[in-house]
């Protein structure tokens, strides 16, 4: 019978369970007391198995208390023994400092395990140990991490067990910012191996701001002082560590919360600058009564091809928007086919009478005829809004412009000057039959956004959950400006800010800007716009001082939102259709695909920098007088005419699978939050595609040409022979990690292959294990 045993364990910091550590200078065995070298468990490396009868690792659920800044992470494994004989197994789990151990929960039937905390030089012993008998460079990764270690447990034959390890440590904190971080392996995992996260945050002093810079997340605000976060549930968790923060703050304060991550960078203004992440919360309104009303017309496409269940779902989608008004509150609706009807000739007030009318409007609509989307769009703009509302329109259609204009630059110019009084306008685009890029730029010329409801999906979700997210306007027109010490605005502190201009900030909304910061001073912010009928001004201050290369996400984040809006620039002048932008866009493809080579970002304009092992890298870097400097648009050629064709032919599509596509990648890199993102976009048939032949680690990434993995900072001279060899397991190697580590890099060893890098000045050949074995 099987029992669950729990083993506390407080004080056992001092107990000696290493009798089989070697000692310094003899990393070649594990010791006596170890099991078979393939039944040591490290959950958060990227392989697990190494022959098909070895204990596996199947599953890893984490569940994390953050309480006042102290996190309790409880680390349920399930692990399974396919042999048909007994084995023994063991935990090995690289943790942060100051990690303490709290008990283990052991699912079996065999003796108590028990486990203790190593320090950073018993771990790098057994480190060490392990990469040389695996003839593996897997563990490296976590090279400068203290270790939990458990003693042997059994494994019964053709079973399944469960191991939970809970460990207790204080976070650290950057003023109102608490930062949580989980170790896991950067490479791409061999074998995916689920892992679940749960993070549940208590903290008496109000959280205004949940985040995480490594993986999406769903986060349920229980409360002002209460949020529990989860990753999303559909598919294996993305490579990485797990990092997690969040704000400080009481809603009730009045203020506003905000915290800077820093990445310093020598080709930022002399090696003054680098690059910043702002992140920030407007406190909510103490009085729901201030919330600023909202005036919405609904423009709905009632044309012949939305006959059916599409137009069942917009009619359903219209009659919610309308019943989530709240009394007070002012709408239209606008319906078009070839002609155009409407509710009202001006916006009415909400109330139970009127939105009963506008539901048996609705009803009576049936789809006909063709598409006139300039009139519409016209129609809709063109009407006064009510005072002191914020107006936006809901757009929707299935198709493209069949009547009156339908150039695709006229009416996209002919909306913007006819918007003069400030509509946000949200599109959505049904189906495939939709021009994408013409609904993107209508969108985003107005502080609104582009929504592509795809075949199969539901309208009226689709419509609801933008809908939602406009509840509840905080601060309109908001500008973010970098402010000198006198308190003037300044141009020159900060640069290459994205996004250019924010959109409207809402009541669920956190403040999400990136950019380069080119001065060692503090860095002062002001942050203003129109706050329940004022003009409201926050000023902010850091320090970049604190700036690491641990925050290698912040520029891989901003390259991603970088490439986003570079493409979006191709993609609209591709709209003249004469040919003329292909040559006048060089230096904008030249620069996306030095951002790609650099920070390791594949799109489906540059993959075939992955996936083209005779594909120079964009030469971006390069030293002078010991300093790395930058070389911006310094491309091969092959690169950028292969790049430049790819997109030229691309972006010439303006509907079908293709376009949506497209949009689907501009949306998801323009609003890009985390590096999860970096290696995966939809492709020509949308199809998710993810690129296997590119490595990121830290801030480095590394593309796989033959049998090696090229640092992409050799850009240009990844043909030339190495300065220097290392050999895998040698002296050399091991100063290398520890180098590495010490900077956060050593994941880049972290894989299969030979790696060719930039280390110290010089071009560096870091062997792998050969397959014979030698080293």
């Amino acid at each position: 019978m099987k029992r669950t045993r729990v083993i506390h364990l407080a004080g056992l910091l001092a107990l000696a369970v290493l009798a089989g550590v070697p000692a310094a200078g003899q990393p070649q065995a594990v010791g006596p007391s170890e099991p078979d070298i393939h039944n040591i468990i490290i959950p958060q490396v990227r392989r697990h198995v190494r022959h098909a009868q070895a204990v596996r690792l199947d599953a890893v659920s984490a569940k994390v208390d953050l309480t006042a800044q102290v996190a309790t992470t409880a680390l349920t494994m399930k692990v399974t023994n396919p042999a048909h004989h007994p084995q023994e197994a063991q935990l090995l789990i690289p943790v942060p400092d100051g990690v303490t151990v709290r008990s283990v929960q052991y699912d079996g039937t065999g003796p108590e395990p028990s486990a203790a905390i190593l320090p950073r030089d018993e771990a790098r012993r057994i480190y060490d140990a392990i990469v040389n008998k695996a003839r593996d460079p897997a563990l490296v990764e976590f090279a400068g991490y203290n270790l939990i270690r458990t003693s042997l447990f059994p494994v019964p034959a053709n079973t399944t067990q469960t191991v939970t390890i809970t460990f207790e440590q204080l976070l650290p904190a950057d003023g109102d910012r608490v930062d949580y971080v989980l170790p896991r392996s950067e490479s791409l995992a061999e074998q995916a191996v689920r892992w679940d996260v749960r993070v549940s945050i208590e903290d008496p002093r109000g959280i205004a701001a949940v985040y995480s810079p490594s993986h999406d997340l769903t986060v349920d605000r229980q409360s002002d002082r209460r949020a529990v976060a989860t990753t999303p549930a559909a598919s294996a968790l993305p490579p990485g560590a797990f990092r997690l923060s969040y704000l400080r703050g009481a809603s009730e304060s009045g203020s506003l919360s905000a915290t800077l991550m820093a990445y310093p960078d020598p080709s930022v203004a002399g090696g003054q600058g680098g690059y910043f992440l702002l992140l920030a919360k407007l406190p909510k309104p103490t009085d729901v009564r201030q919330d600023r009303p909202r005036e919405v017309i609904l423009v709905l496409d009632r044309s012949g091809s939305m006959r059916g269940e599409k137009f069942d779902q917009a009619r359903k989608a219209a009659i919610q928007v309308i019943d989530g008004l709240f009394d007070g509150e002012t709408f239209n609706i606008i319906d078009y086919s070839d002609t155009i009807g409407s509710f009202a000739k001006a916006p009415v007030e909400k109330s139970r009478q009127s939105a009963a009318d506008a539901r048996a409007y609705i009803q009576s609509l049936e789809p006909n005829g063709g598409t006139n989307i300039h009139d519409a769009l016209l129609e809709a703009v063109r009407q006064r809004p009510a005072d002191n509302c914020l107006p936006v329109v809901l757009f929707l259609t299935d198709g493209l412009p069949t009547v009156g204009e339908r150039g695709e630059i006229a009416i996209r110019d002919a909306v913007a000057r006819a918007n003069s009084h400030d509509r946000r306008i949200f599109s959505f685009g049904v189906g495939y039959d939709v021009n994408a890029p013409l609904l993107n730029s209508i969108a985003i010329s107005s502080r609104g956004a582009a929504t592509m409801v795809l075949p199969n999906e539901d309208v009226e979700q689709k419509v609801s959950q933008v809908y939602q997210r406009l509840r509840g306007p905080q601060l309109m027109n908001p500008a973010l400006h970098a402010v000198d010490s006198k308190g003037e605005i300044s141009t020159r502190l900060v640069r290459e800010v994205l996004p250019g201009s924010l959109n409207d900030i809402y009541e669920q909304d956190e403040v999400l800007i990136l950019g380069q910061y080119t001065t060692d001073q503090p860095l002062r912010f002001r942050l203003t716009g129109h706050r329940f009928g004022k003009d409201h001004s926050y000023e902010f201050s850091f320090d970049t001082g604190d700036a690491t290369t641990r925050n290698s996400f912040v520029p891989r984040i901003w390259a991603t939102r970088k490439i986003a809006q570079l493409t979006e620039q191709l993609r609209q002048a591709a709209a003249a259709g004469n040919g003329a932008h292909e040559s006048q866009s060089k230096e904008l493809v030249d620069e996306i695909v030095r951002l790609s080579s650099r920070w390791g970002i594949m799109t489906e304009y540059t993959s075939f920098l992955a996936t083209d092992e005779s594909m120079p890298l964009a030469r971006f870097r390069e030293l002078r007088d010991g300093q790395m400097v930058e070389l911006p648009g310094d491309v091969p050629a092959a690169p950028a005419a292969e790049a430049g064709q790819t997109l030229y032919l691309r972006q010439k599509e303006r509907t079908g699978a293709d376009a949506v596509a497209q949009q689907q990648n501009y949306s998801a890199r323009s609003d890009a939050s985390n590096v999860a993102l970096g290696l995966e976009f939809l492709d020509e048939s949308m199809n998710r595609t993810r690129i296997t032949t590119v490595q990121n680690a830290a801030d480095r990434s590394l593309f796989r040409r033959g049998q090696r993995w090229v640092d992409s900072m050799l850009g240009g001279l990844e043909s030339t022979e190495p300065e220097v060899t290392i050999e895998f397991g040698s002296e050399a190697y091991f100063g290398v990690v520890r180098q590495l580590a010490s900077e956060g890099r050593q994941g880049m060893l972290a894989v299969d292959g030979d790696v060719y890098t930039l280390l110290n000045g010089k071009r560096t050949l870091i062997r792998g294990p050969r397959a014979d074995g030698a080293k």
